[in-house]
């Protein structure tokens, strides 16, 4: 379903917008750099959280780090990492090609401010070998995601491989 998925959703709401494949894996930011050409902080990571009763997507730049008081405080508890299966079976997209495009289930999406410095972002497509390149604003457009400040935001020599 994933790629695929992806692929509809941008026919129908963004057909201007190619989903990109590559031929090795782009699983984790700095394979994702690797693969696109592009700085870590470039690549638009989406996190899967449950906060209380609910799962949300938070979608920041690659060397940011998730803010657990800055989280609490934006949605009302404690976050907490959807684990593997969980992440495939409420997203429909393998961990490693996690996005906010082609949802199986309809999920609140929120754009960290981490992703404003870029004019172009590069997040997953819903796989591990595929992405597309977007501004940051039109994602949130795509995705009807609310911008956020939930990330502190790590220099390049702090993201591990």
């Amino acid at each position: 379903m994933s790629l695929a998925s992806v692929r509809a959703f941008f026919a129908e709401k963004a057909s201007e917008i190619p989903v990109i494949e590559s031929t090795v894996s782009s699983a984790t930011v700095v394979l994702a750099a690797e693969a696109y050409g592009v700085e870590p902080a470039r690549i638009a990571k989406t996190l899967s959280l449950r906060v209380g009763d609910r799962v949300v997507l938070i979608v920041a730049s690659g060397t940011a780090r998730m803010d657990n008081k800055k989280v609490k405080a934006a949605f009302g508890g404690k976050p907490k990492m959807l684990g593997l299966d969980e992440v495939a079976e409420i997203t429909g997209h393998e961990v490693g090609g996690v996005c906010p495009f082609g949802l199986k289930t309809p999920l609140p999406v929120y754009c960290d401010v981490s992703l404003k410095a870029f004019d172009v972002v590069v997040p997953a497509a819903g796989s591990t070998h595929s992405a597309v390149r977007i501004t940051p604003d039109r994602m949130a457009e795509l995705t009807a995601a609310e911008w956020v400040d939930v990330c502190e935001v790590r220099s390049q020599a702090d993201v591990s491989p």
